[in-house]
């Protein structure tokens, strides 16, 4: 057995401390160079996602499958008793809820309210983050109270906003106060044409502080540097504004804007309790829709094809999110 020596002057130069080490090769005798080793290393605790991989499986991924199987069955009240006989239609239930249902108008009226007041609600976040982003005396205060929209319950926004804008209500009242007529079907605030506008004013109401902590969040995370460096150019608050503050605050105001479109396109809490089931026609969402369809019509596989809908029409916006910001695991290696 020979024992390879290195010499002192070896000693700190570049690979020295590699010498000895056995060098990789490749199949012609070649040593590897630039190639990564794309095996999983050994002791990754990947048993610690079981629990969450395991309550995922049994909340999203069995119900989702099932509710995909159901919505290719004619289940009705007469076939719910042995549904996994219930006789298999194929795809007679989206054609029947894409001809013979509300689903297009439902889908019309979720996705035009959302967009409504998601755009509406921006610029209400973002002002109110600006103005409590600096320091003043009650800040903390101001903050708690701007907060109390995206706290409350939707059960409890929905009952509050039904007793504000009932044809007795605070609603009214102030309107018929400042000289409008508030008589007849000008009154109407949750049923008629007007009850659209009072869901989109609802909503705003109840989304915008969400935008509000998003953006907030994406202030504090700007450097003070760099205002102060913008300061001592002369830049005025405007100038801050558009060149510091809005560019950093494209991915908050992003994930903002996403999950506010999500959450009112899919709201069911409170359309259902501000204007009850039946719900007028002009504010048939597609989550109450779905309801009706399931629970009080029961044409159990008519509505878990228009949940299925509903979950593909989700899908779309979230992974267009996901391709911008690039959160799949082969962009970061490009």
């Amino acid at each position: 057995m020979t024992i390879r020596q290195t010499s002192p002057a070896a000693i700190g130069a570049p690979g020295a401390e590699d010498a000895g080490r056995p060098v990789p090769h490749g199949g012609a005798g070649q040593p590897v160079h630039g190639r990564r080793d794309r095996r999983p290393r050994r002791g990754r605790p990947f048993w610690m996602l079981a629990p969450g991989g395991v309550l995922t499986l049994l909340v999203v991924v069995i119900p989702f499958l099932v509710a995909v199987y159901i919505s290719f069955l004619d289940l009705d009240q007469y076939t719910f008793r042995r549904w996994v006989h219930a006789p298999f239609t194929g795809i007679d239930n989206y054609v029947d809820a894409w001809r013979h249902s509300d689903l297009l108008h439902a889908v019309w009226v979720s996705g035009s309210a959302a967009v409504i007041a998601t755009v509406v609600a921006l610029p209400v976040g973002m002002a109110a983050a600006l103005t409590t982003h600096n320091r003043f005396p009650g800040r903390a205060a101001v903050r708690s109270i701007y907060l109390i929209p995206y706290v409350l319950p939707a059960f409890v926004v929905g009952t509050v906003w039904r007793i504000i804008l009932a044809p007795d209500g605070v609603a009214n009242n102030l309107l018929h106060r400042l000289g409008l007529d508030t008589s007849g079907a000008n009154g109407l605030w949750l049923n008629g044409p007007r009850s659209y506008w009072a869901l989109i004013a609802v909503q705003i109401w109840a989304s915008w502080p969400l935008i509000y902590l998003l953006v907030l969040a994406g202030l504090q995370s700007i450097d003070h540097s760099l205002h102060e460096a913008a300061a001592l150019d002369g830049a005025g608050w405007w100038t801050k504004l558009r060149s510091i503050v809005v560019p950093h605050l494209r991915g908050p105001v992003a994930l903002g804007l996403l999950i506010t479109v999500l959450h009112i396109f899919n709201s069911f809490t409170l359309p259902f309790v501000l204007f009850g089931v039946p719900s007028p026609h002009d504010v048939e969402v597609l989550p109450v829709l779905t309801y009706v369809e399931s629970f009080q019509n029961f044409r159990f596989g008519l509505s878990a094809a228009m949940a299925v809908v509903s979950l593909l029409l989700i899908l779309i916006p979230l992974l267009v999110y996901l391709r911008a910001v690039r959160l799949d695991v082969g962009e970061d290696d490009r």
